[in-house]
């Protein structure tokens, strides 16, 4: 048989949930890689494939059988393993019976790491024929896949995620005998459950996919997917119309079906007076239908019309479209009705009765969400002080920016909360003539004070947004650092991370530097990280204590999510640290001398990671330093210390210059500028900085504090040049 046979192995059974399968195909490869070097088998290839009612694994390449096993392998220090006669102790033939050597075999030896001699066996293991390996090899992969939830069934004690029903495992054309539970593998699967009833058998592994593609079940996912974007693009042409691209639900429809067929559908277009989000989601959440736009599709409006896969042939395409139709006549006749109730409804009683909703029990007498918009109000009057923003949108705004949340829609849709806030909001203040001026902007605010909604989601596009989003992650970060709800290792079940990257996102996208910093270019814009913390936390004064040691937490929380989003953005982490080690407080500015930073060679960043050494060295030894230069104490005119002097004098002005204008990539090429004539000193100048002479030594190191002051202000190079940590601080 020819080593370039497949192996196929099919698990058969009932349907499992889309992401629940979607996760399992993604870990399955990974996990049979593992099992298999562990039997000593390579694979030149190793995919899963899978539908709703089956988890497949494909491997190629593999051996005939096992290469032979030789290793040395040991044991007990010598000392344990033989008496003081020479004779091998128990320890000793213990050993050697283990790994099936002979005793006598045994040598003594020593071992990289270790004291002394030990006894080493070389053990020898024949291989074994792949066909041998496989059954045992093969039953513990079903075990090992990980599930969110598994079951049990009969009277057996295996658990999967849905009752298994049968096995398939074929290295080409012979069978695996895999058993597990009460199934033992064979050739027979299972083709499509209405379209090829009974058993479908599986002449060899390598025609496991056309076999069934014949039984109607598309086991590739990747086919899949293509033929339902196929089927998307026939109904388009046929109507019109156009589906709008919508990934995870084309993902999540791809695991629901074996066969999927195209069906279109349409409803009502008096529904279409309900916003457009409530229907799509309404659609893609309840029933897994695609929304569709008129014509050409951005920036049309939404069509009365929807695209969804049956999972089989239909006799008769109409009967099935008729009961699409009226399942969804029925879902979006509810939207409606909730949305038109919640339009009777005053926001602003709405919002008082979220005093009786808790946010986060932990904080005590601050623990409602009444409590928590109040807290927002606060910080985003001190905040609108500091940047370019109507007071009197962005202050409605917070007020009203979670009165959504009791509201019928975003009952039955959650994830409509802020976008439902804006629709409402626009409404009720358009007609209020005291607010009609500005309701589109208070709308937009509410709206967009949730973005964004992850990393990589879009951005409020308006200031009032970004400030409140601002204030209300700030809030809840602060509350839950000082009740100690901090995220640990993996685990962050308030979602912590999500909110410093967010206020994180928006800062850099809006600041210095960022995408639309000419947006917000107002007073002070960004806000800085400890302003915002020390804001947020007067806010529970009286309530709830949060002290510094919550506040710094809380800071070096961010230094790591920033840390984090930089390297995203491509910048070296090197870079990034020495910038963030020289402060982040305004996280736009980090980002800048990171970026500037690049440029920096390393001869530069060794030679002034030197003069940040000597320094620290001087204040470990309590060693004033004053900060005067005195070129009178210079040895002579025209040594190294002169040079070096009047190098930096020379440069002076240009660099205050870029100081002032906080034209990093100008100051670090005045740096590179220096670095020969500081090289010169320290290596060619035979300068003796820490000389016994306290006056010469003194000066000297207020000449290599003067050089690097006004870089340590943008980076630390105690990080730049490669250093694990910052040592402790040096002279200032």
């Amino acid at each position: 048989m020819s080593a370039d046979r497949e192996l196929v192995f099919e698990i058969g059974c009932e349907e499992i949930p889309a992401r629940m399968l979607a996760r399992a195909l993604a870990e399955l490869p990974g996990l049979a890689r593992v099992r298999l070097a562990d039997a000593r088998l390579t694979a030149a290839e190793v995919v899963a494939l899978g539908t709703p009612r089956r988890v497949t694994l494909v491997v190629r390449g593999l051996p005939e059988r096992q290469p032979d096993l030789r290793e040395r392998v040991v044991g007990p220090p010598i000392g344990a393993a033989f008496g003081p006669d020479g004779a091998p102790t128990r320890a000793a033939l213990g050993f050697a019976h283990k790994n099936g050597v002979d005793a006598a075999a045994l040598e003594k030896a020593e071992v990289p790491g270790k004291k002394g001699l030990y006894v080493v066996a070389t053990r020898q293991v024949a291989g074994r024929p792949t066909l041998e390996v496989l059954p045992e090899l093969l039953g513990g992969l079903i075990g090992a896949l990980p599930w969110p939830k598994s079951m049990r069934w009969g009277w057996g004690e295996t658990t999967f995620v849905r009752p298994l029903h049968w096995l398939v495992a074929l290295w080409g054309d012979q069978v695996v005998p895999v058993r597990w539970g009460a199934v033992t593998a064979g050739r027979h699967s299972q083709g499509h459950r209405f379209l090829a009833t009974g058993a479908v058998e599986i002449a060899a592994a390598e025609r496991y996919v056309e076999t069934l593609r014949a039984a109607f079940v598309i086991v590739d996912p990747d086919q899949r997917r293509g033929l339902i974007t196929a089927e998307i693009e026939r109904i388009e042409r046929e109507t019109g119309a156009t589906v709008i691209p919508d990934p995870a639900l084309l993902d999540e429809v791809t695991g629901l079906c074996e066969y999927p067929v195209g069906v279109s559908g349409g409803f009502d277009p008096a529904f279409l007076a309900v916003p457009e989000e409530v229907l799509i989601t309404t659609m893609r959440n309840h029933q897994r239908y695609f929304a569709m736009r008129e014509g050409g599709g951005d920036g049309r409006p939404l069509a009365p019309r929807f695209v969804t896969m049956a999972a089989t042939v239909t006799r008769d395409a109409a009967v099935v479209r008729a009961g699409n139709e009226r399942v969804l006549a029925a879902r979006l006749a509810d939207a409606r009705f909730f949305f038109a109730e919640d339009q009777k409804k005053d926001l602003d009683v709405l919002r008082a009765r979220l005093d009786d909703v808790v946010f986060q029990a932990k904080l005590g007498a601050a623990r409602s969400t009444g409590d928590k918009i109040r807290r927002i109000e606060g910080i985003v009057a001190s905040v609108a002080e500091r940047v370019t923003v109507d007071a009197r949108v962005v202050g409605r705004a917070a007020t009203l920016c979670k009165s959504d949340l009791l509201t019928g829609v975003v009952g039955e849709l959650p994830e409509l909360q802020g976008i439902m806030g804006g629709h409402y909001v626009r409404r009720a203040l358009a007609a209020d003539p005291a607010w009609v001026d500005v309701a589109a902007q208070v709308g937009q605010a509410v709206a967009e004070h949730y973005l964004p909604r992850g990393a990589g989601a879009p951005l409020p596009d308006g200031i009032a947004g970004a400030v409140i989003g601002i204030a209300d992650r700030i809030d809840t970060l602060v509350g839950c650092f000082g009740t100690g709800l901090e995220p640990t290792g993996s685990a962050d079940p308030y979602g912590l991370r999500r909110a410093a990257n967010a206020i994180l996102a928006v800062n850099l996208d809006l600041g210095k530097g960022g995408r639309r910093a000419a947006i917000g270019a107002g007073h002070g814009w960004p806000v800085s990280l400890d302003y915002l913390i020390e804001v947020a936390a007067q806010q529970f004064a009286g309530k709830v204590e949060i002290t510094d040691t919550d506040c710094g937490e809380l800071h070096e929380f961010f230094r790591g999510r920033l840390r984090t989003l930089l390297i995203d953005e491509g910048l070296a982490a090197l870079d990034v640290d020495a910038a963030l080690g020289a402060g982040f407080d305004d996280v736009c500015d980090a980002r800048l001398r990171a970026r500037a930073l690049a440029a920096v060679p390393a001869a530069a960043r060794e030679v002034f990671k030197r003069i940040a050494n000597i320094l620290d060295d001087a204040g470990g030894k309590d060693i004033t330093i004053s900060g005067e230069v005195k070129p009178a104490l210079f040895e002579a005119d025209g040594n190294v210390e002169h040079r070096l002097w009047s190098a930096f004098v020379a440069v002076t002005e240009r660099l205050d210059g870029a100081i002032a204008d906080q034209a990093y990539r100008d100051m670090f090429a005045i740096l590179v500028e220096l670095q020969p004539t500081v090289a010169a000193f320290f290596d060619k100048g035979g300068v003796m900085v820490m000389d016994p002479r306290p006056d010469v030594r003194e000066n000297r190191l207020s000449l290599l504090q003067r050089m690097l002051a006004p870089f340590a202000a943008i980076a630390d190079f105690r990080l730049a040049a490669g250093a694990t940590a910052a040592p402790s601080a040096g002279p200032s």
